[in-house]
């Protein structure tokens, strides 16, 4: 697999499905951890993904991933700073605010994206796709509205904090799309998240993880976190920015479907309404998509 081979639509697509579906099984995995706390957990599952992505590079491209890095310069030490903010700065969040104004505040991703797209890359932006992003920020307001809590300043810095999550997001698949067509940033995964273990290293101490924590943690380095930003940076090459963003919505989606199923916590109905109304802009933006594509001789 070579980041610099763009895959077929369809198959970015399908790619670019399973990527959030693999993120959206964080929460019920770790609901099954009984001894690391969050920043325990932030390391090892960092820790975990580093590994899993440099094997990974070692087999499938056949190349020592740090020259790789070397050889993609800034962009690849950007995006990798974004990575590392991103696997880091959610579970700080949560320690300051709860997780629905984590999640609204994530939610306004394919802004963000689109604004920078269109700023960064001058690509413009099918209508379509605005009315998608309107669609899906009001079924994310309809599943976390209630939890919603601005009252304490600890909510207000942990929105703030929550912010960087969406903009981080939006300069990272600026920066994938800019270089895709010369540039292999698959290595960049791997930056980020030894940035993110080492940042996280001082508070994760003394380590408390069981053996069984460290074996679920170890699936979420590599299943919830390696080989799912590994599948972003490949559909890059074929998808737009603020498509990719729109797809990885299905994360938040899907998490209370897994908690339901796994944990047997079932969601209300805003919940469901509201996670309706995101997969109906979803499917709706990429159905207008196929169609304006067949109108094209």
């Amino acid at each position: 697999m070579s980041a610099l081979v763009p895959p077929r639509r369809r198959v970015a697509l399908a790619l670019m499905v399973v990527a959030p579906v693999l993120w959206s099984i964080a929460g019920v995995l770790t609901r099954q951890i009984q001894s690391a706390g969050a920043f325990e957990m932030a390391f090892w599952r960092s820790s975990f993904a580093a590994a899993f992505v440099f094997c990974a590079l070692l087999v499938l491209q056949g190349r020592r991933p740090w020259q790789t890095l070397h050889a993609a310069g800034v962009p690849g030490l950007v995006s990798g700073a974004m990575w590392a903010l991103m696997f880091t700065v959610f579970i700080v969040a949560l320690t300051l605010t709860t997780t629905a104004n984590v999640l609204v505040m994530s939610s306004l991703g394919p802004l963000f994206t689109a604004l920078l797209t269109f700023l960064a890359l001058r690509e413009p932006i099918p209508a379509r796709s605005w009315l998608a992003i309107v669609a899906a920020s009001v079924g994310m307001a309809a599943m976390f509205g209630a939890g919603f809590s601005a009252g304490e300043p600890r909510h207000l810095a942990g929105m703030a904090l929550a912010l960087t999550i969406p903009i981080a997001g939006a300069v990272n698949l600026v920066t994938l799309r800019k270089s895709a067509a010369h540039l292999d940033l698959m290595p960049a995964v791997m930056l980020g998240a030894l940035i993110s273990a080492a940042v996280t290293l001082p508070w994760a101490l003394p380590f408390q993880a069981s053996a069984r924590d460290l074996l679920i943690l170890a699936m979420l380095g590599v299943f919830q976190l390696g080989v799912p930003c590994m599948l972003l940076v490949l559909v890059s090459r074929t998808l737009t920015a603020p498509e990719i963003a729109l797809l990885a919505l299905l994360e938040v989606v899907l998490g209370p479907l897994w908690a339901w199923l796994g944990a047997g916590e079932a969601p209300g109905y805003p919940t469901v309404m509201g996670g309706l109304i995101v997969l109906a802009a979803l499917a709706g933006n990429e159905l207008a998509a196929l169609m304006a594509r067949k109108r094209v001789p």
